[in-house]
């Protein structure tokens, strides 16, 4: 900045110069040698002036190649981090989709069948956004592949991954997540819905439910305890995951899109490809809140799939 004065005020004065003392150019060689001396100055220091500023544009845009080349890095990293393909006779049914805010996503969702047979999925938002936040999404994904070999239950994995995060991350970073663990012969599901936006259970019976047990989110307290909950799911039940990306969507011009609006729109198309109802919610965002995503949204859909021939 002060650079910036010094070379203002040096043009300023030799233009001065300049302006004022053209009457004296024909009648003194000293006067027009000062005034060339000044106009010749002027025209290097601003050219050398003009060199700085391209340069400092050049090293500006080096910059920002690098970091988006770091970006794009991260990106891909993440990318791969959720499931190329879900599991198939489990039965269970998936679609998913992440839309990140901020190049890169804090959420993370995951759906994982062991050797031994069973199967899990989680979804779990981060706090913050952008690469800090990718950061943490990453650890909890280790975590939770780390921690469901041991084959502890939904409850006790989510205590064990709650005290892992209190001890290796920032005190005000913390994740909410759903965790759930399928018991294909019994039909049974059994969560932790660990601060976590409700889960939509969408039947043909009681209309939509709430998978509400649970405890707080991870990371926040490192004695904290959770309980767990358990659903039977019918052929053709549709179980509807999601971050707050999705029903906080206009929160901030005008209404937020909610969950109620959220869980009618799933009841009314639930008998439709999973593909499909993903599609008919993010059309629906979208058209709620007009704007680009003002958080990440993740959507995992879940549907419980008809018993196979043999299994009648």
């Amino acid at each position: 900045m002060r650079d910036r004065i010094y070379l203002a005020g040096f043009l300023l004065g030799a233009g001065a110069l300049l302006y004022f003392g053209r009457g004296l150019l024909t009648q003194y060689a000293l006067v027009t040698w000062g005034l060339t001396f000044a106009g010749t100055t002027a025209v290097g220091v601003l050219g050398m002036a003009l060199y700085q500023v391209q340069h400092q544009l050049r090293a500006s845009r080096r910059e920002l190649a690098r970091k988006e080349a770091e970006l794009n890095f991260a990106r891909e990293v993440q990318r791969a981090l959720f499931p190329r393909q879900f599991p198939v006779d489990s039965g269970l049914e998936f679609a998913a989709v992440c839309v990140p805010a901020a190049g890169i996503s804090g959420d993370y969702y995951d759906v994982l069948k062991l050797d031994s047979g069973r199967l899990v999925f989680a979804l779990a938002d981060v706090s913050g956004k952008g690469l800090s936040a990718a950061i943490l999404m990453s650890n909890v994904h280790a975590g939770v592949r780390i921690l469901v070999e041991s084959g502890n239950p939904p409850a006790e994995l989510c205590a064990q991954l709650n005290r892992h995060l209190c001890r290796f991350t920032e005190s005000q970073r913390f994740a909410t997540l759903f965790y759930g663990e399928w018991d294909y012969a019994e039909r049974r599901l059994t969560y932790v819905n660990a601060g976590h936006t409700t889960p939509i259970l969408a039947g043909s019976g009681d209309g939509c439910r709430r998978l509400d047990c649970g405890g707080v989110p991870i990371g926040l307290f490192a004695d904290s305890t959770f309980c767990s909950g358990t659903v039977t799911l019918d052929p053709g039940d549709l179980v509807v995951l999601y971050s707050d990306g999705i029903t906080e969507a206009g929160m901030i011009a005008d209404e937020p899109f909610g969950e109620a609006r959220l869980a009618s729109l799933v009841a009314a198309h639930r008998h439709r490809p999973l593909a499909d109802i993903q599609q008919t919610v993010l059309d629906a965002v979208y058209k709620w809140s007009g704007r680009e995503p003002e958080d990440d949204m993740t959507l995992l859909l879940i549907r419980a799939a008809e018993p196979a021939q043999g299994e009648l």
